[in-house]
């Protein structure tokens, strides 16, 4: 019988769906693991090879932790809200849920053909109202809670209405907007209702306030900072401004701290760890008010060196400032208003990126400096950002290289503030020195000038010393329709949550997928939506990482009516021990996450501060691309002619993406060449040695070049094993690798070899209950140790390797012993699970059982050697080897010598002077 791996994997994995075979209980004695695969996005074009790299690295550890005793939670569901069916939805009139479900089940089809030990019993889907209801009760669960900065956690909004009853907003210390008001108790009792729910939003972690976004007009919709890229949509690469616009928000800046000092507590990647670090972007500095007399208004500023305040010569704002209109003089309006619109155009990346360019507007307004009094300019300028900070900056041109190079271009002062500086050519940041220009701080040092600065602004009542952070506050709102609803309708125009029993707030009926004719978003169109047929709902719908930031705790609980998950599950599971997925999710997926679930810990529904022990990022497996070369006229246009790779450089010719599916060993097919390429079908080719031969370069896959390999058509030709092992085989996990179908045959032969090892010559069967050789031990006993500590520090390739070592020394053996061949497809099956099941049922065992057999102990006895081969060596030159042994003196050994027959030959009757033994490593005679 020859291995057939079509009708083996098919066999399988049908039997492992009957038998649920990888269903996961709480209810086990043995210590648990949750590996975890980051929440794939059905897309219509389905995988291909680059795709299940990261889901065949977890599902090798997975099943390894099954065979190490251990009770694995393996699921996978869908992120199956978002852009590209709606999109679609948008281009046909068909409902992105007809797509979305079309699309997942070519997912299924395609992860079951791979052979994935998933607890499908367990899959979630985001779009699914049985899902959304839960991320709609979060968000109720954020709307109605506040961040108490003295217990530094989330608490109730309930218990900061008490407060407010009984003591005004006296004692209070929580994060919330900057224009919350002060008032006693009893001024608070007699607001009214809009009054208090008005006060309310600017505590609460879920809120709605003016907000300048990033609005993508191709897509009608905001997006979040890390979906623009160099100014446009990182999906579709449609151009986004910047526009302000009642938006809805998670106050993830609550949690800065907390998001920072947790990223010393878990084993993720360091670059990783440090995109985290440099977007949350942590700064101790002070807070300093620049005074504005004629609008009774201070500027605020914050700034990491308020020891260079003497230094001030102009105070810049973001054109985006909430004070540029009314600072504006007549004089100016039309200047500034011009460059606002400009600035408009850009996103904010592209002026943070942009440190050449100097542009700004003077408003015609001064502001007092805030020690001396003195009138400072003010001007607004493209490279201050109003969602960092406070919008503003006071500039130090002989200390900032920005403000340096805006002072020299509009000819404003540059004041040197430090007797060790030179501003000739640049700005210079250094502390050391004195200082200078610098009032009541002259002569003093940086560690002298600081807190004498911030003492002086708090007695000014002027500034005081602050933390400050990079990050903004989350925006949680789409201007789209196939998200989830926000459970939210408007009263007096203030919002107010639905009961929770009314939840899920299903999606309505829409005619189009489109904005209005009014321009609100598409639920405006749904008809009779309102809530109690009275108030209008929430337009907006959620962003597309709400789903995603919760959904590790469903998996754990998946079909739980009156609960996310139920607290005994939340406590079995706690954390997710192993997470495998994409460093592009660095600042977007895996923060928004981190913050939801240290506020679900806060409001007491799990323990855990972080929800991602470990996490490890696949490298990318990259497109090889094949081309031919089209032979060009005298006048450069293409012929109907192509130059093999080894002759083009004879001829003119022009360089063609050709269909790697129809390339071999990058030989091309020339009749599916003219199938590929209708306009070629009489096409000619110039041959070398009767083949076409294409040319090759490593490329991101996609279509457009042509490189694109289905897993579809790899398992059909050589199997799913062949394909698990292989993109292992390809390189370490972590790194990026060059797809390259003409090594996978080495992978197969590999298979059909274990396969062999089972069968007699004429395919029968035949596996013996002899007592193996000592050397038969040893080849098993190595690959068990090499395999343990491969897949523990996830260096899957070298295994690859060890496999293909081991069989080819079975091989060589001729072993055929059950006690070596059971243990060894034991340790093989998290890598082939469909061969390996397969032979451990011939090998008379219960269908299914490898899955939760024990892996094999190691022995280091059969490792232990008792003989070496020494190499020999006459005068330095190595003449032969001899198998002694290693338990041999230097005397015994020269005994042996003597009477050697080889040995002597080589001395051929010369004098000995003298014998130089190592044990264990050589043997030289000096004659």
């Amino acid at each position: 019988m020859e291995y057939n791996h079509q009708s083996i994997e098919q066999k399988w994995q049908k039997y492992w769906a009957d038998h649920q075979t990888f269903k996961t209980e709480e209810s086990t004695e043995k210590p648990k693991y949750y590996v975890l695969d980051m929440f794939p996005y059905p897309s219509g074009a389905g995988l291909h090879v680059g795709h299940p790299l990261g889901y065949i690295a977890s599902d090798i550890f997975s099943r390894y932790k099954r065979l190490k005793g251990f009770n694995v939670l393996h699921p996978m569901g869908y992120d199956s809200f978002g852009l590209p069916a709606e999109q679609y939805a948008i281009q046909t009139g068909q409902h992105p849920a007809i797509t979305t479900e079309t699309n997942i089940q070519r997912y299924r089809e395609q992860l079951d053909n791979i052979g994935f030990s998933y607890d499908w019993s367990r899959e979630v889907r985001t779009s699914n109202p049985d899902y959304y209801r839960w991320t709609q009760w979060i968000f109720m669960q954020a709307f109605d809670a506040w961040y108490n900065k003295t217990s530094d956690k989330a608490e109730s909004i309930a218990s900061l209405k008490e407060h407010f009853a009984s003591n005004g907003s006296s004692g209070i210390h929580a994060e919330a907007d900057e224009d919350v008001l002060s008032f006693t108790a009893e001024e608070w009792n007699a607001f009214s209702e809009e009054e208090q729910q008005t006060e309310l939003l600017k505590y609460r972690l879920a809120y709605l306030r003016e907000s300048t976004v990033n609005w993508c007009p191709a897509f009608g919709t905001v997006l979040a900072n890390d979906e623009v890229i160099n100014g446009v949509s990182e999906r579709g690469g449609f151009p986004v401004e910047q526009k302000k616009m009642m938006q809805w928000s998670m106050r993830i800046t609550a949690y800065a701290d907390r998001l920072l000092r947790g990223l010393d507590t878990i084993d993720w990647p360091e670059p990783l760890v440090e995109m985290q670090r440099n977007w949350i972007g942590k700064s101790v500095g002070a807070s300093v008010k620049f005074p504005v007399p004629q609008l009774n208004e201070n500027i605020e500023v914050f700034t990491t060196r308020v020891d260079t305040i003497f230094g001030v010569s102009f105070v810049v704002l973001a054109p985006e400032h909430e004070l540029v209109s009314s600072l504006t003089t007549d004089e100016q309006r039309s200047e500034v208003e011009a460059y606002i619109e400009k600035t408009s155009k850009k996103s904010e990346l592209d002026r943070m990126a942009d440190a050449k360019t100097v542009s700004g507007a003077f408003t015609g307004s001064y502001a007092k400096h805030p020690i001396t009094g003195e009138d400072v300019q003010i001007w607004i300028a493209d490279y201050v950002l109003a969602s960092y900070g406070t919008g503003a900056v006071m500039a130090v041109p002989s200390g900032d290289q920005r403000d340096y190079l805006f002072a020299k271009h509009f000819n404003l002062p540059i004041i040197p503030i430090s007797d060790s500086q030179d501003i000739s050519e640049a700005a210079d940041p250094n502390k050391d020195g004195r200082y200078i220009n610098s009032d009541f701080i002259n002569g003093m040092t940086y560690q002298e000038a600081v807190p004498a600065l911030i003492e002086r602004l708090a007695s000014l009542k002027l500034g005081k010393a602050k933390i400050n952070f990079r990050m903004r506050d989350a925006i949680f709102g789409r201007q789209r329709y196939w998200g989830e609803p926000v459970p939210v309708y408007f009263k007096n125009n203030l919002p107010y949550l639905i009961k929770e029993e009314e939840l899920p707030l299903l999606l309505p009926e829409v005619d189009k997928y489109l904005p209005t004719e009014t321009g609100e978003p598409p639920l405006g169109r749904a008809e009779g939506w309102k809530y109690q047929d009275e108030y209008e709902y929430e337009l907006s719908t959620m962003p597309g990482w709400a789903g995603s930031s919760w959904y590790w705790f469903r998996y754990m609980d998946p079909k739980n009516e009156g609960q996310f998950a139920s607290p005994d599950a939340v406590e079995y599971w706690k954390a997710v021990d192993l997470y495998i997925g994409g460093s592009e999710h660095a600042t977007g997926h895996l923060l928004y996450s981190r913050f939801w679930n240290k506020f679900l810990k806060d409001m007491g529904y799990h323990n855990e501060e972080e929800p991602f022990k470990k996490l490890i990022n696949q490298g990318m497996i990259q497109g090889r691309s094949n081309f031919v070369y089209r032979l060009l006229d005298e006048e450069g246009r293409g012929t109907n002619t192509f130059v093999s790779l080894g002759l083009k450089d004879q001829y003119n010719t022009v360089p063609l993406h050709v269909d790697v599916n129809i390339v071999h060993n990058d030989v091309l097919d020339l009749e599916k060449f003219k199938e590929f390429r209708p306009d070629f079908t009489n096409a000619e080719f110039i041959l070398e040695n009767g083949k076409y031969i294409c040319g090759t370069e490593v490329e991101k896959m996609s279509k457009s070049k042509y490189n694109v390999v289905n897993p579809d058509d790899i398992i059909s030709q050589y199997g799913a094993d062949t394909l698990r092992l292989y993109e292992m085989f390809l390189g370490p996990l972590e790194q990026a690798k060059p797809w390259n179908t003409n090594g996978i045959e080495g992978v197969y032969k590999f298979l059909r070899k274990v396969w062999r090892l089972f069968h007699d010559a004429e395919g029968n069967f035949q596996v013996s209950d002899e007592e193996p050789s000592k050397a038969e031990y040893k080849a098993l006993h190595k690959i068990i140790k090499k395999v343990e500590e491969d897949i523990e520090r996830f260096s899957f390739n070298t295994s690859v390797s060890a496999f293909m070592i081991c069989v080819n020394e079975l091989t060589d053996l001729k072993c055929n012993k059950r006690k070596i061949l059971q243990d060894l497809i034991i340790v093989l099956e998290s890598y082939a699970p469909h061969i390996t099941e397969e032979l451990w049922s011939l090998l008379g065992n219960a269908p299914g059982t490898i899955s939760y057999a024990e892996y094999p102990k190691f022995n280091p006895e059969y490792l232990v050697e008792s003989e070496f081969a020494y190499p020999v060596s006459i005068n330095g030159k190595m003449k032969m080897n001899l198998p002694l042994a290693l338990d041999l003196d230097q005397s015994a050994v020269e005994a042996i010598l003597k009477e050697n027959a080889d040995v002597q030959k080589y001395i051929d009757g010369k004098p000995v002077k003298k014998i130089i033994f190592v044990k264990g490593k050589i043997i030289n005679i000096v004659v």
